[in-house]
């Protein structure tokens, strides 16, 4: 048995909090499109403070992330300057963006 005893390491813990409220987010973003046209009952607000709550805890543990590995995302930022972006890069994004754009516009179609 190893007698030594580790420190807390903390960009384990704010990776491990930030994937975890990052997990959260689709479930309540998709019960709070289940409940969107209820009258404010206890399931809707509760959803929309998990929600809400998950997502603040996400930006809060991913600007910590940001701060933790500062040096390694600007070691990459200066690599990706000679990066060529290609063809396909280019083409998927604009498939997301018009499949998002074309399945968001039903917002338009409400009542």
């Amino acid at each position: 048995m190893d007698s030594t005893k580790k420190s807390f390491n903390k960009r384990a813990f704010v990776s491990t909090a930030m994937t975890a409220s990052l997990l959260m987010l689709p479930l309540s973003g998709y019960m709070n499109h289940y409940y969107q046209f209820d009258p404010l009952s206890t399931a809707r607000h509760f959803w929309m403070a998990f929600h809400d709550v998950a997502a603040i805890l996400f930006a809060v543990f991913s600007v910590i992330h940001i701060v933790f590995n500062r040096r390694l995302l600007l070691n990459y930022i200066k690599k990706a300057k000679s990066i060529i972006v290609t063809k396909e890069a280019v083409l998927a994004a604009l498939l997301i963006v018009f499949i998002v754009g074309f399945i968001s516009m039903h917002a338009f179609h409400v009542r």
